[in-house]
Protein backbone atom coordinates (compact mmCIF):
# COMPACT_ATOMS: atom_id res chain seq x y z
CA UNK A 1 0.00 0.00 0.00
CA UNK A 2 1.41 3.48 -0.80
CA UNK A 3 1.61 5.62 2.38
CA UNK A 4 -1.40 8.15 3.20
CA UNK A 5 -1.35 11.54 2.72
CA UNK A 6 -2.42 14.37 5.20
CA UNK A 7 -6.01 14.41 5.91
CA UNK A 8 -6.59 11.06 3.72
CA UNK A 9 -6.38 7.44 3.55
CA UNK A 10 -3.88 5.30 1.64
CA UNK A 11 -4.81 4.35 -2.11
CA UNK A 12 -4.72 0.78 -2.64
CA UNK A 13 -1.84 -0.36 -5.78
CA UNK A 14 -4.09 -1.95 -7.96
CA UNK A 15 -6.38 0.69 -8.23
CA UNK A 16 -9.44 -0.82 -7.18
CA UNK A 17 -12.61 1.47 -6.87
CA UNK A 18 -15.36 0.45 -4.53
CA UNK A 19 -18.53 -0.96 -5.67
CA UNK A 20 -20.85 1.67 -4.20
CA UNK A 21 -19.57 4.47 -6.99
CA UNK A 22 -21.66 3.30 -9.66
CA UNK A 23 -24.96 3.73 -7.50
CA UNK A 24 -26.77 6.79 -9.56
CA UNK A 25 -23.76 7.04 -12.04
CA UNK A 26 -26.33 6.86 -15.03
CA UNK A 27 -27.37 10.15 -14.23
CA UNK A 28 -24.23 12.04 -13.57
CA UNK A 29 -22.50 13.34 -16.06
CA UNK A 30 -18.48 12.12 -16.82
CA UNK A 31 -15.33 14.47 -18.23
CA UNK A 32 -11.70 13.71 -17.99
CA UNK A 33 -9.00 16.24 -16.90
CA UNK A 34 -5.52 15.54 -18.17
CA UNK A 35 -2.31 17.40 -16.52
CA UNK A 36 0.79 17.85 -18.31
CA UNK A 37 3.19 19.17 -15.49
CA UNK A 38 5.59 20.88 -18.44
CA UNK A 39 6.62 24.43 -18.19
CA UNK A 40 9.39 26.51 -20.16
CA UNK A 41 10.15 29.21 -16.80
CA UNK A 42 8.51 28.37 -13.94
CA UNK A 43 6.35 31.67 -12.84
CA UNK A 44 7.34 33.32 -9.23
CA UNK A 45 3.89 33.02 -8.16
CA UNK A 46 3.39 29.87 -9.65
CA UNK A 47 2.73 26.54 -6.99
CA UNK A 48 0.66 24.32 -9.20
CA UNK A 49 2.55 20.80 -10.00
CA UNK A 50 4.68 22.15 -12.83
CA UNK A 51 8.29 21.79 -13.76
CA UNK A 52 11.05 22.89 -16.12
CA UNK A 53 13.53 20.65 -16.65
CA UNK A 54 12.00 19.14 -20.70
CA UNK A 55 13.76 15.67 -19.77
CA UNK A 56 13.13 13.92 -16.32
CA UNK A 57 14.19 10.43 -17.45
CA UNK A 58 11.82 7.62 -18.83
CA UNK A 59 8.22 8.07 -19.06
CA UNK A 60 8.26 11.27 -17.33
CA UNK A 61 10.11 13.31 -20.25
CA UNK A 62 8.29 15.39 -22.58
CA UNK A 63 8.62 12.88 -25.55
CA UNK A 64 7.41 10.16 -23.65
CA UNK A 65 4.65 11.24 -21.80
CA UNK A 66 1.93 11.00 -23.80
CA UNK A 67 2.30 7.19 -24.24
CA UNK A 68 2.64 7.24 -20.14
CA UNK A 69 -1.13 8.97 -19.83
CA UNK A 70 -2.58 6.90 -22.64
CA UNK A 71 -1.56 3.92 -20.40
CA UNK A 72 -3.12 5.62 -17.36
CA UNK A 73 -6.63 6.18 -19.11
CA UNK A 74 -6.66 2.65 -20.38
CA UNK A 75 -6.44 1.51 -16.81
CA UNK A 76 -8.89 3.96 -15.67
CA UNK A 77 -11.09 2.28 -18.17
CA UNK A 78 -10.77 -1.21 -16.55
CA UNK A 79 -11.19 0.23 -12.94
CA UNK A 80 -14.18 1.74 -13.75
CA UNK A 81 -15.54 -1.06 -15.28
CA UNK A 82 -14.71 -3.61 -12.55
CA UNK A 83 -16.25 -1.66 -10.32
CA UNK A 84 -19.65 -2.27 -12.43
CA UNK A 85 -19.36 1.90 -13.15
CA UNK A 86 -21.79 2.04 -16.79
CA UNK A 87 -19.45 3.05 -19.53
CA UNK A 88 -20.64 7.05 -20.01
CA UNK A 89 -19.75 9.09 -22.99
CA UNK A 90 -17.53 12.00 -22.11
CA UNK A 91 -19.22 15.08 -21.65
CA UNK A 92 -16.22 17.50 -21.59
CA UNK A 93 -11.93 17.02 -21.20
CA UNK A 94 -9.88 19.97 -20.17
CA UNK A 95 -5.84 19.40 -20.55
CA UNK A 96 -4.30 21.79 -18.05
CA UNK A 97 -0.53 22.40 -16.53
CA UNK A 98 1.91 23.59 -16.36
CA UNK A 99 1.50 24.28 -20.47
CA UNK A 100 -0.10 21.56 -22.13
CA UNK A 101 0.97 23.09 -25.72
CA UNK A 102 4.36 22.54 -25.03
CA UNK A 103 4.08 18.69 -25.69
CA UNK A 104 3.81 18.74 -29.94
CA UNK A 105 0.00 18.97 -30.87
CA UNK A 106 -0.05 15.27 -31.69
CA UNK A 107 0.94 13.96 -28.56
CA UNK A 108 -2.01 16.03 -27.24
CA UNK A 109 -4.25 14.49 -30.40
CA UNK A 110 -2.94 10.94 -29.14
CA UNK A 111 -3.93 11.60 -25.59
CA UNK A 112 -7.58 12.88 -26.90
CA UNK A 113 -7.76 9.60 -28.93
CA UNK A 114 -7.15 7.47 -25.99
CA UNK A 115 -9.80 9.25 -23.95
CA UNK A 116 -12.38 8.58 -27.41
CA UNK A 117 -11.09 5.01 -27.39
CA UNK A 118 -11.72 3.98 -23.48
CA UNK A 119 -15.28 5.83 -23.41
CA UNK A 120 -16.03 7.38 -26.22
CA UNK A 121 -16.82 11.23 -26.98
CA UNK A 122 -20.88 12.92 -27.04
CA UNK A 123 -21.49 14.10 -30.24
CA UNK A 124 -21.25 17.59 -27.92
CA UNK A 125 -18.41 17.22 -26.02
CA UNK A 126 -15.93 20.13 -25.00
CA UNK A 127 -12.57 19.72 -25.19
CA UNK A 128 -10.27 22.48 -23.91
CA UNK A 129 -6.70 22.75 -23.68
CA UNK A 130 -4.76 25.62 -21.98
CA UNK A 131 -1.98 27.26 -23.97
CA UNK A 132 0.70 30.10 -23.17
CA UNK A 133 0.36 32.53 -26.22
CA UNK A 134 4.02 31.79 -27.15
CA UNK A 135 3.43 27.73 -27.37
CA UNK A 136 0.99 27.68 -30.41
CA UNK A 137 1.41 28.05 -34.15
CA UNK A 138 -1.47 28.21 -36.39
CA UNK A 139 -0.65 24.66 -37.48
CA UNK A 140 -0.60 23.40 -34.05
CA UNK A 141 -3.86 24.55 -33.49
CA UNK A 142 -4.89 23.44 -36.57
CA UNK A 143 -4.09 19.77 -35.89
CA UNK A 144 -5.91 20.02 -32.31
CA UNK A 145 -8.97 21.28 -34.15
CA UNK A 146 -8.85 18.25 -36.58
CA UNK A 147 -7.77 16.16 -33.44
CA UNK A 148 -11.02 17.45 -31.65
CA UNK A 149 -10.28 19.31 -29.87
CA UNK A 150 -12.96 22.81 -29.58
CA UNK A 151 -11.66 25.05 -26.98
CA UNK A 152 -8.29 26.78 -26.02
CA UNK A 153 -8.17 29.09 -22.54
CA UNK A 154 -5.00 31.15 -22.82
CA UNK A 155 -3.15 32.54 -20.38
CA UNK A 156 -2.71 36.08 -21.13
CA UNK A 157 -2.70 36.86 -17.98
CA UNK A 158 -2.14 40.87 -18.29
CA UNK A 159 -1.50 43.65 -21.36
CA UNK A 160 1.26 45.23 -19.65
CA UNK A 161 4.76 44.55 -20.15
CA UNK A 162 6.09 45.33 -16.53
CA UNK A 163 3.12 43.38 -14.82
CA UNK A 164 3.85 40.36 -17.06
CA UNK A 165 8.07 40.84 -16.22
CA UNK A 166 6.47 40.61 -12.36
CA UNK A 167 4.61 37.52 -13.04
CA UNK A 168 8.17 36.97 -14.87
CA UNK A 169 5.41 36.14 -18.04
CA UNK A 170 7.93 35.47 -20.83
CA UNK A 171 5.27 36.22 -24.22
CA UNK A 172 4.69 39.27 -25.88
CA UNK A 173 1.01 40.86 -25.21
CA UNK A 174 0.88 42.27 -28.46
CA UNK A 175 1.11 38.58 -29.63
CA UNK A 176 -2.87 37.88 -28.33
CA UNK A 177 -4.31 39.08 -30.95
CA UNK A 178 -2.69 37.12 -33.67
CA UNK A 179 -3.27 34.01 -31.64
CA UNK A 180 -6.68 34.37 -30.60
CA UNK A 181 -6.88 35.06 -34.50
CA UNK A 182 -5.24 31.74 -35.69
CA UNK A 183 -7.85 29.87 -33.35
CA UNK A 184 -10.70 31.21 -34.37
CA UNK A 185 -9.31 30.74 -37.97
CA UNK A 186 -9.61 27.05 -37.20
CA UNK A 187 -13.16 27.29 -35.67
CA UNK A 188 -12.08 26.51 -31.73
CA UNK A 189 -13.60 28.90 -29.40
CA UNK A 190 -11.32 31.17 -26.96
CA UNK A 191 -11.35 32.18 -23.29
CA UNK A 192 -8.43 34.37 -22.26
CA UNK A 193 -7.16 34.36 -18.73
CA UNK A 194 -5.98 37.60 -16.48
CA UNK A 195 -4.71 37.71 -13.44
CA UNK A 196 -5.41 41.00 -11.36
CA UNK A 197 -3.40 42.48 -7.87
CA UNK A 198 -0.07 41.56 -9.38
CA UNK A 199 2.43 44.30 -6.96
CA UNK A 200 2.82 47.31 -9.05
CA UNK A 201 -0.19 47.20 -11.21
CA UNK A 202 -2.41 50.21 -11.10
CA UNK A 203 -5.94 50.34 -11.27
CA UNK A 204 -5.36 51.96 -15.42
CA UNK A 205 -3.25 49.31 -15.85
CA UNK A 206 -5.60 46.44 -15.20
CA UNK A 207 -8.25 48.29 -17.32
CA UNK A 208 -5.98 48.27 -20.23
CA UNK A 209 -5.76 44.61 -19.92
CA UNK A 210 -9.30 43.73 -19.74
CA UNK A 211 -10.04 46.07 -22.77
CA UNK A 212 -7.44 44.26 -24.61
CA UNK A 213 -9.12 41.27 -23.72
CA UNK A 214 -12.46 42.45 -24.88
CA UNK A 215 -10.73 43.87 -28.39
CA UNK A 216 -10.36 40.44 -29.47
CA UNK A 217 -13.91 39.59 -29.54
CA UNK A 218 -13.53 36.64 -27.59
CA UNK A 219 -17.02 34.81 -26.14
CA UNK A 220 -15.24 33.99 -22.94
CA UNK A 221 -13.19 35.91 -20.35
CA UNK A 222 -11.45 34.70 -16.63
CA UNK A 223 -10.01 37.06 -13.80
CA UNK A 224 -8.75 35.58 -11.57
CA UNK A 225 -7.20 37.66 -8.15
CA UNK A 226 -3.42 37.19 -7.35
CA UNK A 227 -2.61 34.68 -4.65
CA UNK A 228 0.42 34.52 -3.19
CA UNK A 229 1.51 30.79 -1.89
CA UNK A 230 3.75 30.11 0.99
CA UNK A 231 6.69 28.96 -0.60
CA UNK A 232 6.43 30.27 -3.94
CA UNK A 233 9.26 33.15 -5.11
CA UNK A 234 7.27 36.00 -4.96
CA UNK A 235 5.87 34.87 -1.52
CA UNK A 236 9.72 35.36 -0.68
CA UNK A 237 9.80 38.47 -2.81
CA UNK A 238 6.83 39.73 -0.79
CA UNK A 239 8.51 38.38 2.60
CA UNK A 240 11.87 40.58 1.96
CA UNK A 241 9.95 44.19 0.86
CA UNK A 242 10.69 43.62 -3.00
CA UNK A 243 7.46 43.52 -3.57
CA UNK A 244 4.24 44.87 -1.57
CA UNK A 245 0.83 43.29 -2.44
CA UNK A 246 -2.11 45.70 -3.09
CA UNK A 247 -5.00 46.12 -0.46
CA UNK A 248 -8.41 44.74 -0.33
CA UNK A 249 -9.82 47.82 -1.60
CA UNK A 250 -7.50 47.94 -4.54
CA UNK A 251 -8.59 44.34 -5.43
CA UNK A 252 -12.34 44.81 -4.97
CA UNK A 253 -11.74 48.75 -7.24
CA UNK A 254 -10.42 45.84 -9.93
CA UNK A 255 -12.78 43.20 -9.86
CA UNK A 256 -15.55 45.54 -9.94
CA UNK A 257 -14.10 47.32 -13.07
CA UNK A 258 -13.30 44.27 -14.85
CA UNK A 259 -17.66 43.43 -13.70
CA UNK A 260 -18.36 46.71 -14.92
CA UNK A 261 -16.60 46.35 -18.42
CA UNK A 262 -17.27 43.08 -19.12
CA UNK A 263 -21.00 43.29 -18.88
CA UNK A 264 -21.15 46.54 -20.79
CA UNK A 265 -19.57 44.08 -23.19
CA UNK A 266 -21.89 41.75 -23.98
CA UNK A 267 -20.35 38.78 -20.87
CA UNK A 268 -22.31 38.05 -18.22
CA UNK A 269 -20.77 36.71 -14.91
CA UNK A 270 -21.84 33.06 -14.33
CA UNK A 271 -19.14 32.23 -11.89
CA UNK A 272 -17.49 34.49 -9.47
CA UNK A 273 -14.90 34.88 -11.50
CA UNK A 274 -15.55 33.81 -15.12
CA UNK A 275 -18.17 35.64 -17.62
CA UNK A 276 -18.70 34.26 -21.27
CA UNK A 277 -21.27 36.20 -23.97
CA UNK A 278 -24.28 34.68 -25.23
CA UNK A 279 -24.41 33.24 -28.54
CA UNK A 280 -27.64 32.11 -30.32
CA UNK A 281 -28.97 31.52 -26.67
CA UNK A 282 -26.26 29.55 -24.99
CA UNK A 283 -24.22 30.81 -23.13
CA UNK A 284 -20.48 30.05 -23.20
CA UNK A 285 -19.67 29.07 -20.18
CA UNK A 286 -16.85 26.72 -19.99
CA UNK A 287 -18.57 23.45 -18.86
CA UNK A 288 -15.68 21.25 -17.52
CA UNK A 289 -15.16 23.77 -14.48
CA UNK A 290 -19.05 24.09 -13.97
CA UNK A 291 -19.24 20.26 -13.96
CA UNK A 292 -16.55 20.51 -11.00
CA UNK A 293 -18.78 23.13 -9.15
CA UNK A 294 -21.97 20.92 -10.01
CA UNK A 295 -20.43 17.49 -8.34
CA UNK A 296 -20.45 15.63 -11.73
CA UNK A 297 -18.27 12.95 -12.11
CA UNK A 298 -14.35 13.22 -13.35
CA UNK A 299 -10.93 11.42 -13.70
CA UNK A 300 -7.73 12.92 -13.34
CA UNK A 301 -4.92 11.78 -15.65
CA UNK A 302 -1.34 12.89 -14.41
CA UNK A 303 0.75 13.35 -11.47
CA UNK A 304 -0.84 15.07 -8.95
CA UNK A 305 -4.32 14.98 -10.70
CA UNK A 306 -7.51 14.51 -8.53
CA UNK A 307 -10.48 12.40 -9.37
CA UNK A 308 -13.85 12.31 -8.24
CA UNK A 309 -16.52 9.88 -8.41
CA UNK A 310 -20.19 10.91 -6.80
CA UNK A 311 -22.83 7.88 -5.42
CA UNK A 312 -26.02 7.92 -3.85
CA UNK A 313 -25.30 5.67 -1.07
CA UNK A 314 -26.55 7.85 2.05
CA UNK A 315 -22.85 8.04 4.39
CA UNK A 316 -20.81 7.22 1.10
CA UNK A 317 -21.75 10.33 -1.38
CA UNK A 318 -18.59 10.19 -3.25
CA UNK A 319 -14.43 9.15 -3.38
CA UNK A 320 -12.02 11.61 -4.16
CA UNK A 321 -8.34 10.33 -4.81
CA UNK A 322 -4.92 11.91 -6.16
CA UNK A 323 -1.83 10.87 -7.79
CA UNK A 324 1.41 10.62 -6.75
CA UNK A 325 3.11 14.40 -7.77
CA UNK A 326 6.26 13.61 -9.31
CA UNK A 327 6.23 12.42 -13.21
CA UNK A 328 8.84 10.44 -12.62
CA UNK A 329 7.39 9.02 -9.85
CA UNK A 330 4.01 8.51 -11.45
CA UNK A 331 5.62 7.07 -14.59
CA UNK A 332 7.33 4.31 -12.64
CA UNK A 333 4.12 3.35 -10.65
CA UNK A 334 2.07 3.03 -14.37
CA UNK A 335 5.45 1.83 -15.53
CA UNK A 336 5.02 -1.28 -13.15
CA UNK A 337 1.20 -1.76 -13.67
CA UNK A 338 0.50 -0.08 -10.35
CA UNK A 339 -2.21 2.37 -10.22
CA UNK A 340 -0.62 6.24 -9.66
CA UNK A 341 -3.08 7.16 -6.70
CA UNK A 342 -1.14 8.19 -3.72
CA UNK A 343 -4.58 8.65 -1.33
CA UNK A 344 -8.16 8.76 -1.01
CA UNK A 345 -11.11 9.67 1.07
CA UNK A 346 -14.76 9.36 1.04
CA UNK A 347 -16.92 11.85 1.16
CA UNK A 348 -19.66 11.26 3.75
CA UNK A 349 -23.06 13.07 4.41
CA UNK A 350 -21.83 16.77 5.72
CA UNK A 351 -18.71 17.21 3.63
CA UNK A 352 -20.76 16.58 0.60
CA UNK A 353 -23.27 19.31 1.91
CA UNK A 354 -20.87 22.12 2.86
CA UNK A 355 -19.16 21.03 -0.55
CA UNK A 356 -22.20 22.13 -2.26
CA UNK A 357 -22.97 24.74 -0.76
CA UNK A 358 -18.93 26.01 -0.87
CA UNK A 359 -19.52 25.85 -4.98
CA UNK A 360 -22.56 26.10 -5.41
CA UNK A 361 -22.30 29.81 -3.76
CA UNK A 362 -20.13 30.58 -6.57
CA UNK A 363 -22.47 30.48 -9.19
CA UNK A 364 -24.82 33.25 -10.52
CA UNK A 365 -27.31 30.32 -10.95
CA UNK A 366 -27.02 29.69 -7.19
CA UNK A 367 -28.01 26.73 -5.06
CA UNK A 368 -31.50 25.83 -2.94
CA UNK A 369 -32.02 27.29 0.43
CA UNK A 370 -33.72 23.56 1.01
CA UNK A 371 -30.20 22.37 1.24
CA UNK A 372 -29.13 24.50 4.16
CA UNK A 373 -29.71 24.01 7.67
CA UNK A 374 -32.45 25.95 9.78
CA UNK A 375 -29.76 28.11 12.01
CA UNK A 376 -27.93 28.83 8.36
CA UNK A 377 -31.16 29.88 6.04
CA UNK A 378 -31.62 32.48 9.24
CA UNK A 379 -28.38 33.45 7.98
CA UNK A 380 -29.39 34.18 4.45
CA UNK A 381 -31.84 36.25 5.47
CA UNK A 382 -29.14 38.59 7.54
CA UNK A 383 -27.06 38.66 4.20
CA UNK A 384 -29.85 39.57 2.19
CA UNK A 385 -30.14 42.66 4.69
CA UNK A 386 -26.68 43.26 4.20
CA UNK A 387 -27.00 43.29 0.35
CA UNK A 388 -24.93 40.08 0.13
CA UNK A 389 -27.48 37.77 -1.40
CA UNK A 390 -30.30 38.82 -3.32
CA UNK A 391 -33.39 39.08 -2.23
CA UNK A 392 -35.53 37.76 -5.06
CA UNK A 393 -33.42 35.04 -5.14
CA UNK A 394 -33.88 34.24 -1.86
CA UNK A 395 -38.12 34.39 -1.86
CA UNK A 396 -37.63 31.95 -4.82
CA UNK A 397 -35.63 29.34 -2.91
CA UNK A 398 -32.07 30.18 -3.79
CA UNK A 399 -28.91 31.75 -2.44
CA UNK A 400 -27.49 34.01 -5.14
CA UNK A 401 -24.53 36.75 -4.74
CA UNK A 402 -25.13 40.14 -5.14
CA UNK A 403 -22.02 41.81 -6.85
CA UNK A 404 -20.80 42.47 -3.56
CA UNK A 405 -21.50 39.41 -2.42
CA UNK A 406 -18.80 37.79 -4.87
CA UNK A 407 -16.31 40.42 -3.04
CA UNK A 408 -17.12 38.70 0.06
CA UNK A 409 -18.00 35.28 -0.91
CA UNK A 410 -15.99 33.45 1.48
CA UNK A 411 -18.14 35.01 4.14
CA UNK A 412 -20.83 34.16 2.84
CA UNK A 413 -19.52 30.76 2.85
CA UNK A 414 -18.64 30.57 6.53
CA UNK A 415 -22.22 31.71 7.85
CA UNK A 416 -23.64 29.76 5.97
CA UNK A 417 -21.53 26.46 6.51
CA UNK A 418 -20.39 26.97 10.41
Amino acid sequence: MTPALPDGDPAPDDGTLPTWVASGAADRRFGVYMHVPFCTVRCGYCDFNTYTASELGGGASQSAYATTAVSEIEMAGRLMDAAGLPRREVSTVFVGGGTPTLLPARDLATMLAAVRSTWGLADDVEVTTEANPDSVTPESLAVLADAGFTRVSFGMQSAVPSVLATLERTHDPRRIPDVVRWARDVGLDVSLDLIYGTPGETLDDWRTSVESALATGVDHVSAYALVVEQGTKMAAQVRRGQLTLPNEDDQAAKYELADDLLTEAGLGWYEVSNWARTVDGVQRACRHNLAYWRGDDWWGVGPGAHSYLGSDVPGTRGLRWWNVKHPVRYANRLAEGLSPSAGQETIGDDSAQLERVMLGVRLREGFATADLSPRARKAVAQHVADGLVDGRAAIAGRVVLTRRGRLLADTVVRDLTD
